[in-house]
């Protein structure tokens, strides 16, 4: 298996879509008072810099606690130093250069030293503070939460284990740089760009002999498509890690919404456990409703994950899924939320890192969290839906001068 994995330039383990499953719920009803899905106008960018001081936010408390922290900019700058990399920018006025040389001078502030009052200070003094235009063109986002599964799996089907995940298919044809599906090649080198929907690859045969591996239970394996990776026990005791490796390309249309739309549950009882028992008490529903989803997503083998969209790994509440469109890639992000994950509500000040994106999360007033792997970040991912704000922090122009003038001397 190639470590190249290119293709994970659209994922952003396109599971992150709490949206779909464990937040969909709430997001409807919030919805309906509140756009969180409102796309920027033409030519409009994301981030507006701020120019009162008094309206920066205070970082003390973030740099309170900068476990893994030097990680993941690490993580973003190897993505960054990728040829392939500098092709998606400038994005809403942040180039390529500007978000590397930040995340180096930030990892410097990290080793020197200092304490948190002291580098909040050096912060303020050295970086720009960009915050999102959000939802409400106030800077309001909505915070939803994603992870990564562990299930039990197989390699060989047998009377338990019959839902299979899917290799991509040879015919399949994408871009080498983005991972967008261009289509079916056909038997004369042509691309038919229509590609089966979900419903047309499970019925026309195509898929088989594709199977990468087996699971025990039809909701469980589509909770990996929307998930996007997973970590599959095997029978053994050995495990098996495996990620997006590329799709259909069809529009996603969320599972959870379309069992509210039926009335299979209410919009307050709409989360991801629900949502598998209400199928384990229902097994006969699962493939009618499934069917409204045309998306399909197709795995492979993977090592060292999970990842995100950069090809890069995701950490546990260090890596933010946001839309890559929009929003500078790699970049230094400071959140600023209360989050209810754990039952009670949370003041959350933390630097992130924009690592990852997702097939719902294309606007600027919204932002997945990742909570990392297992049971427990499943239980924080799906009670994650709180409003909140996001500060993108670039170096002052002043600062990239005297950087670049210090290395042409």
């Amino acid at each position: 298996m190639t470590r190249r994995r290119r293709a994970f330039a659209l994922m952003s383990i396109f599971a992150l879509l709490v949206l779909a499953v464990a937040a969909s719920g709430c997001a409807q009803t919030q919805a309906e008072e509140k756009d969180y899905w409102r796309e920027l106008p033409p030519g409009a960018h994301a981030l507006r810099k701020i120019t009162d001081p008094a309206q920066i936010p205070d970082f003390t408390r973030a740099f309170s606690d900068t476990a893994r922290l030097d990680e993941t900019c690490a993580n973003s700058l190897n993505y960054l130093a990728k040829p392939s990399a500098a092709q998606f920018f400038p994005v809403s006025g942040i180039s390529h250069e500007q978000v590397r040389l930040s995340l180096q001078e930030f990892r410097a502030m990290l080793a020197g030293g200092m304490n948190a009052a002291e580098l909040n200070a050096e912060l303020r003094r050295r970086f720009d503070v960009y915050t999102t235009v959000g939802y409400d063109n106030q800077g309001s986002v909505l915070f939803t939460g994603y992870y990564t599964p562990i299930f039990e799996a197989s390699l060989t089907k047998d009377h338990r284990f019959r839902f299979p995940l899917h290799k991509l298919p040879p015919d399949h044809v994408k871009d080498p740089v983005t991972g967008q599906t261009l289509g079916l090649k056909q038997p004369d080198g042509s691309i038919n760009p229509s590609y089966p929907s979900r419903t047309e690859l499970m019925q026309s045969g195509m898929l088989e002999g594709l199977e990468l591996v087996w699971l025990a239970d039809p909701v469980e394996a589509y909770v990996i498509q929307v998930q996007g990776s997973a970590i599959l026990s095997l029978p053994d005791g050995s495990r098996l890690e495996v990620g997006y490796a590329g799709t259909n390309g069809a529009e996603y249309k969320s599972l959870g919404l379309e069992m509210v739309k039926r009335g299979m549950l209410k919009r307050e009882e709409l989360n991801l456990r629900s949502i598998m028992r209400y199928f384990r008490q229902h097994p006969n529903d699962f493939e009618a409703v499934v069917a409204a989803n045309p998306r399909y997503i197709f795995f492979q083998q993977n090592s060292g994950g999970p990842y995100g969209s950069l090809n890069e790994p995701v950490i546990q509440m260090r890596s933010i899924a946001t839309d890559k469109s929009i929003f500078p890639r790699g970049s230094l992000v400071f959140v600023e939320a209360d989050i209810s994950a754990r039952g009670t509500k949370e003041r959350l000040s933390r630097f992130m890192l924009d690592q990852d994106t997702g097939g719902a999360i294309r606007a600027p007033g919204r932002c997945d969290l990742y909570w990392g792997v297992g049971e427990g970040a499943e239980r924080y991912a799906g009670r994650t839906f709180n409003e909140g704000r996001m500060y993108y922090l670039i170096l002052k122009d002043s600062e990239m001068e005297r950087l670049k003038s210090r290395v042409e001397r």
